[in-house]
């Protein structure tokens, strides 16, 4: 199966709303985009999810870990007919999968996205094209560069 996300303002919205949120904490986010298929062919984003989590900070950084309890919510959260797709988090600086995020990740299935929006949400009011994009396949986490390439896969549409 083909994943090819599309996500909308209404989703974009709350997910800046949430990571800065946590970002004026100096905390990072996280959560997942739970997506249905679209008459296009691609899957639309319909509902972001932010589970449970803890935050950490320390003299190397800070990160953030999704408790029992909110892998539970995900999965009460999760539509009928939806499937998330989209992996979202925030770093303090620089938008990258860290040596973490590659270890770590939310989504394991071969075509799931992971976007790192950059300063603890604020990047994304730029828009999607302003942080990092990954894609796994094959077990590896691989960047899609904003543009024609990450555009195949993963798309940001206006109202």
């Amino acid at each position: 199966m083909t994943l090819r996300v599309r996500i909308g303002p209404d989703v974009l919205t709350v997910i800046e709303a949430f990571l800065t949120a946590t970002g004026a904490h100096g905390a990072e986010g996280t959560g997942v985009v739970a997506c249905h298929r679209g008459s296009s062919g691609w899957w639309e984003a319909a509902l972001f999810v932010a589970p449970d989590q803890h935050a950490t900070f320390g003299r190397f950084g800070c990160s953030v870990t999704v408790t029992e309890r909110g892998k539970a919510e995900l999965a009460a959260a999760l539509p009928r007919d939806h499937l998330y797709l989209v992996r979202v988090h925030s770093h303090p600086g620089e938008a990258f999968h860290s040596d973490t995020d590659d270890a770590n990740p939310a989504l394991t299935h071969d075509g799931a996205l992971s976007v790192v929006v950059p300063y603890f949400g604020l990047g994304l009011r730029r828009g999607l094209d302003a942080c990092a994009a990954y894609r796994l396949m094959n077990d590896e986490w691989v960047e899609l560069p904003a543009g024609q390439r990450r555009s195949q896969w993963l798309v940001q549409v206006d109202a």
